[in-house]
């Protein structure tokens, strides 16, 4: 039960996220938009840090000098997965009119769901590592690192909810669909953590290798979007600012229940 709650505590975070658009009237502030965006990005690289790459290598230390090869060879790979992804899914950016991947009829809000599926798969295989490591009793991870990525995740998962589904409300959409959209945008995370969990057995020997993919998609997601989203325009120093605070935040997080 647990561990069926730390692959839940994603998804809640994003739901919760997506329901303020059941209260707010306006259009997000641009500022707020940037900072919450530099602030997931913040979230997500500490994360990327503290929760995965540091415990492949120590994973790896078997290997002596070259501990690295699983969190390097896993980071590429997670890397080159979500390149992969953006190039055969349709998607559309937070901000943007232009949709990326093939051509499709489907409309701006799918699209826009559809692109924060797509960076929400990592998250969900990156819980469920963690959660199958403790499972198979691996000695680097412990349930209240676990718990501390989840929540992590979570919260940079709240402002991603609320982000999505305003763009739905301001088309149009009635404020149900568009919570309906955010909320479900966030359903994979627990799916995919699920499947890993399930594969545990499998998932072990190779979890330095799949804890550095998660990282590398993760960081993959910062680089190609949230970062650039929250600098452009005017006063991309509050872009910076959230960034420091949700690294700041998911550091402290890491350190302090791991």
């Amino acid at each position: 039960m647990m561990i069926f709650w730390g692959l839940m505590i994603p998804f809640i975070g994003t739901a919760l996220g997506a329901g303020c658009v059941l209260f707010v009237k306006k259009e997000l502030n641009p500022g707020l938009q940037k900072a919450l965006l530099g602030f997931a990005a913040g979230v997500m690289v500490a994360a990327s840090v503290w929760s995965l790459l540091i415990p492949a290598m120590d994973m790896s230390e078997r290997l002596g000098k070259w501990a690295f090869a699983p969190a390097a060879i896993g980071f590429m790979i997670g890397i080159l997965f979500l390149l992969f992804l953006d190039h055969i899914i349709p998607h559309l950016h937070i901000g943007s009119d232009k949709s990326e991947g093939p051509k499709t009829s489907l409309g701006k809000s799918a699209m826009l769901v559809l692109a924060v599926t797509i960076h929400n798969i990592p998250e969900g295989i990156s819980s469920g590592a963690v959660f199958a490591g403790i499972l198979m009793g691996n000695a680097e991870v412990t349930m209240m690192g676990a718990f501390a990525l989840s929540i992590g995740i979570a919260i940079q998962n709240f402002p991603e909810g609320f982000i999505v589904s305003l763009p739905i409300k301001n088309e149009g959409g009635s404020r149900k669909k568009a919570f309906y959209y955010g909320a479900m945008s966030g359903i994979v995370e627990p799916i995919a953590g699920g499947i890993t969990v399930l594969l545990a057995s499998y998932v072990t020997p190779a979890l330095p290798y799949l804890l550095a993919f998660a990282a590398g998609a993760m960081i993959y997601v910062v680089v190609e979007e949230l970062v650039p989203e929250s600098a452009e325009g005017e006063h991309s120093n509050i872009g910076t600012l959230g960034f420091a605070a949700g690294f700041v935040l998911m550091m402290i997080l890491d350190v302090a229940l791991g």
